[in-house]
């Protein structure tokens, strides 16, 4: 059981961005996420993103530094993995959509 964040390198908004995620259980995360103070829209699917100014907080309350690809494979792992919709679909009430793949047709 263990939160996890990897270095801030992604950018958006005019930042950079780390992801924050559990190898246990949203819950889990949910609650890291309230003590460290990320709002409800820092949710994205299976993950927060938290700004490079709050990646030492993360640290400083348990988080465990890893790399971006380390943090995948942990998360894939636990199957807590949640996969963007294929483009035209979206979700219903939140739900996610489970892991599908699109075959071309002939």
């Amino acid at each position: 059981m263990a939160v996890y964040i990897d270095p801030p390198s992604w950018p958006g908004h005019g930042r950079l961005w780390s992801h924050l995620i559990s190898d246990t259980s949203y819950a889990e995360l949910h609650a890291f996420a309230d003590l460290l103070g990320a709002p409800p829209r820092a949710f994205d699917r299976d993950h927060y993103d938290v700004p490079s100014p709050r990646y030492a907080d993360a640290v400083r309350l348990g988080a465990i530094e890893v790399t971006s690809k380390d943090l995948l494979r942990r998360l894939t792992a636990a199957g807590l993995r949640r996969r963007k919709p294929p483009k035209g679909l979206r979700l219903v009430h939140d739900v996610p959509l489970p892991d599908f793949d699109i075959d071309p047709e002939p």
